[in-house]
């Protein structure tokens, strides 16, 4: 992304050798950058690298008894906040945040509607009493457009947990544009969305540098980050490895790690290399319809499918666009959605919709990895009891023996076991997103649901972890994995692709087929998009 250069700007918030300690443990250590005034800055790193700390300082907000030390200075609109040791002392709201996962800051209870509303009220005071209502409306539906949700009216009268992840994002971005921020920390704001949103994702944070907001860019998309940042931040283990303009540092990068990041955004190994597959049909789905209500009587239809087969052994990759239906036949497979018409199978059962009316071997036999980790885990309890929690609900397992095999699974995906004896807070959403794949095997499924699993992942361990998928395909030989996913690279690994638009179906085949020569109308604007992700 082309813009003027910032020398001689003042910068609107700055970092200056920043460190945040938990239990002894520097999570980032001596952090500095600073933000400058229609410039965007990008923080890359691995999970755990300490980008989000280091983001949410902006704001003042640090983890649960960290120590922390260095400066913080907030300057935008006026505002001037500084920390040494402690919080942030900030005066109005010149920082506006997009986290990662969305769903952590939107009431459950309250339609998207109310939500947003109580944003705009306040700003709609000046106008005539019996004119405020329709303003404040107009100021909602224009920041749900600017943020590329489509059919607004319709999405504000649905609750956050009738959103999918992506929309859930760009509500969230909705809340940030109707907020005024100066500056925006977006926290993986691509995370979760296909190629076609992620390019009105990139649009639209490009639209804000234009307007002279200071963005602070925090992703593991090495294309978003090509195509948007001015200057990056690379991090690794709580400290900045290297910086500088982005076409510099990606074109001549010093770092072995940035090299190492470089590097692997090459291909995978295929799925078709990771065994036979078998003709047998591990899970059926027959006249599918799924329904959504709205809180009336009636109820629209959201997903539609008239047959779909997984086989065992086999990798089905299940793309579309944020909202067009893939989260919701996930969770109609795991019964966490039972409005719906048709029959699920495993094997030759048909399944109870709901989760409540599965026996233990059915909930054993159909495994969830959520794409929002955080919301998956007890906040109180150690990671590592959790995941062995799964083997002796569902496998009655002996406590001691299950909590073993939980260390060895966790060890095998990266965390190792003084990481996983702590509380899930102390834990990245990257390293999260493990533990809930282990705890998700532990169960020994015959099925197995990844919801975006890889998209908040870096490039290094999006490789390790499809490389772990395929050791378990190929050792296991029974178990039928659904991958949900936006990334058509990720997806051109499977066996086959199932592409979903607007709640239908529209092509399905063997997955180099589909995304190579694609029949379907949709299908082709969604592999054009999804070319790199040039600057708008």
């Amino acid at each position: 992304m082309k813009r003027e250069s910032g020398a001689g700007v003042k910068p609107v918030a700055e970092v200056r050798d920043l460190r945040v300690e938990i239990d002894g443990r520097a999570i980032v250590d001596g952090v500095s950058f600073r933000v400058l005034p229609g410039r965007v800055t990008a923080l890359v790193g691995a999970s755990g690298s300490g980008k989000t700390t280091t983001g949410l300082a902006l704001l003042g907000e640090y983890p649960g008894g960290a120590r922390v030390s260095g400066e913080v200075r907030v300057t935008a609109g006026g505002a001037v906040g500084r920390t040494t040791g402690g919080p942030v002392g900030r005066t109005g709201e010149p920082v506006g945040y997009v986290p990662q996962h969305p769903a952590s800051v939107l009431a459950p209870a309250r339609r998207v509607d109310a939500l947003l509303t109580d944003i705009a009220r306040p700003q709609v005071r000046h106008v005539r009493s019996g004119k405020r209502r329709a303003a404040a409306r107009e100021l909602v539906v224009r920041a749900l457009e600017d943020a590329q949700l489509a059919d607004a009216e319709a999405v504000l009268r649905r609750y956050p947990h009738q959103l999918s992840g992506g929309q859930q994002q760009r509500v969230v971005l909705a809340q940030a544009l109707l907020l005024g921020a100066q500056i925006v920390v977006a926290d993986e704001p691509t995370t979760g969305q296909d190629a076609l949103t992620k390019r009105r994702v990139v649009e639209q944070l490009a639209a804000l540098a234009g307007r002279g907001i200071g963005v602070v860019l925090l992703s593991h998309d090495l294309d978003v980050v090509r195509a948007l940042a001015d200057e990056v931040v690379v991090m690794r283990a709580g400290r900045v490895v290297e910086s500088g303009p982005v076409e510099q540092v990606w074109a001549a990068p010093r770092h072995p790690w940035t090299r190492e990041l470089l590097d692997a955004e090459g291909g995978s190994t295929s799925f078709d290399g990771w065994g036979a597959r078998s003709r047998r049909p591990v899970v059926r789905v027959r006249r599918l319809a799924a329904r959504y209500r709205d809180g009336s009587r009636s109820a629209s239809v959201v997903l539609r499918v008239p047959a779909l087969d997984v086989h065992a052994g086999e990798c089905l990759a299940v793309v579309g666009r944020s909202g067009s239906g893939k989260t919701t036949l996930a969770r109609c497979l795991a019964g966490l959605h039972r409005d719906f018409e048709g029959d699920v199978r495993l094997d030759d059962t048909v399944l109870p919709r709901s989760l409540r009316r599965r026996t233990r071997g059915q909930l054993a036999g159909v495994q969830y990895v959520f794409q929002d980790a955080h919301a998956a885990f007890d906040a109180y309890r150690p990671v590592v009891q959790q995941v062995a929690r799964t083997a002796v609900r569902l496998r009655a397992a002996d406590a001691e023996a299950a909590e073993r095999e939980a260390v060895r699974v966790l060890a095998r995906l990266g965390l190792p076991e003084d990481l996983v004896r702590r509380r899930p807070s102390r834990l990245s959403g990257g390293e999260l997103q493990r533990a809930a794949l282990a705890r998700a095997l532990l169960a020994r499924p015959r099925v197995l649901l990844c919801d975006e699993i890889t998209s908040g992942l870096d490039v290094v361990t999006r490789k390790e972890i499809l490389a772990t998928l395929a050791d378990v395909v190929r050792e296991q030989g029974d178990l039928a994995l659904v991958l949900i996913t936006h990334d058509l690279a990720t997806a051109a690994l499977a066996h086959r692709v199932a592409v979903l638009d607007a709640g239908e179906v529209v092509e399905e085949g063997p997955a180099l087929e589909v995304l190579r020569s694609p029949r379907h109308p949709f299908t082709r604007s969604l592999v054009g998009t999804a070319e790199p992700a040039a600057s708008p």
